[in-house]
């Protein structure tokens, strides 16, 4: 763990123990896996024991309390060992963020230390089959019906949802009010009408399983977040947040990505002398560098902005931007760097090239961050936020 600008001791400290169970724990098995497409919620228990599982989350919920900092960090180094691993905390941060940040007292007390400590877990469905990149579109709906609601609708790509205790849904109980017609509701596993297909086939996160989620189902009203037609916001507030878990998964690849770059061009040889001796080589590598740190910077901007207290949509935007281009960049010249070596299954090099190229597209595709940039810019003239999620 390196030293950060604006970065406190505590919170480097916090990283640096979360760093060293990642290596121990998590390394080791990531090749496997993503080779036999193993969900990462094995490492719940462990992970929960340290901590991990409520980083999100105050003290007051049973969370760890840390600051913003010291989470964003965190997640870079579980990234940095296993991309899957770090995927499936950000799918359960989606779900208790939207607790903590929507729905009242009770329910907070009811999930979020259970939740904190691993006991239960959870999933986010906003994205559907036609809704993805503009959650406003979505054809899921949610139905008064005296004290229950009848849920009825699709939602795609959702991370979790086959291994989640709890799933927390978005639906239209408004069709006609658009975005502020779209509340949120707690599902529980095993309700009634609530159906979970077997994990898509992914290119990368292999370990992070996404599913498709079909609802026919009533659920209380109790289990509604907050008022009707406030899920909208909800769901933009804890997007903010997750495109900073975005981002620091980015730097976590990226970083794993160009260490190894840096090792591979010292150790081989080409004619007898180090690869790194060339100087198309340290051109490719202070290029990979200078994203990093450029992400870095953003980043860490964003998570200033968060930790103040003070609206960060832009910055996060720009952090989960900037920080998913250069993974992809890095990762790329990477395996470029190890030539044919890279390109096989004996070194992470592929993998990390697959994991990092769904970052470009969950919460929200590179697309959908510059036209939230530009609508911080211009003002609200464009309308209503449009972000997917997984």
């Amino acid at each position: 763990m390196h030293p950060r600008l604006g970065v406190h001791e505590d919170d480097l400290e916090i990283a640096a123990a979360i760093g060293r169970y990642a290596a121990a724990q998590l390394a080791p098995r990531a090749a496997e896996l993503d080779e036999q497409a193993r969900s990462a919620t094995c490492h719940v228990p462990g992970l929960a024991e340290l901590g991990v599982m409520g980083m999100n989350l105050p003290e007051r919920w049973g969370g760890a309390g840390i600051s913003p900092a010291a989470l964003v960090l965190s997640i870079v180094e579980i990234a940095r060992c296993c991309a899957a691993t770090s995927s499936m905390i950000g799918a359960h941060y989606l779900a208790t963020d939207s607790i903590l940040i929507g729905a009242d007292d009770g329910l907070r007390a009811q999930y979020l230390p259970r939740a904190a400590r691993g006991d239960i877990l959870g999933a986010f469905a906003l994205t559907e089959p036609r809704a993805g990149s503009n959650p406003a579109d979505m054809r899921t709906w949610a139905r008064r019906e005296g004290d229950q609601y009848h849920l009825s609708g699709v939602k795609h790509f959702i991370s979790n949802a086959g291994e989640a205790d709890f799933i927390v849904v978005y639906a239209k109980t408004d069709p006609q009010a658009g975005s502020r017609g779209i509340s949120a509701f707690i599902v529980d596993k095993g309700t009634a009408g609530l159906q979970v297909s077997r994990p898509e086939k992914l290119m990368g996160i292999r370990g992070g399983h996404a599913f498709e989620v079909a609802l026919d189902c009533r659920v209380p009203a109790s289990r509604r977040l907050g008022e009707e037609g406030s899920g909208f916001r909800t769901a933009m507030k804890v997007l903010d947040n997750s495109r900073l878990d975005v981002a620091a998964t980015s730097l976590g690849i990226a970083e794993a990505a160009l260490d190894a770059a840096v090792s591979w061009s010292r150790e081989r040889l080409i004619g007898g002398q180090p690869l790194a001796d060339k100087q198309g080589i340290q051109w490719m590598l202070a290029d990979m560098k200078l994203r990093l740190e450029a992400a870095w910077a953003l980043t860490l901007q964003a998570t200033h902005k968060r930790g103040l207290g003070e609206r960060f949509s832009m910055e996060s935007a720009m952090a989960k931007l900037y920080a998913s281009e250069a993974a992809g960049f890095i990762t790329d010249r990477a395996l470029q760097i190890h030539g044919g070596y890279g390109y096989t299954r004996d070194m992470p090099l592929e993998r990390y090239a697959r994991d990092a190229r769904i970052l470009r597209i969950y919460e929200g595709a590179s697309e959908i961050q510059r036209t939230i940039i530009a609508r911080a810019l211009l003002g609200p003239a464009g309308g209503d936020d449009r972000s997917a999620s997984r």
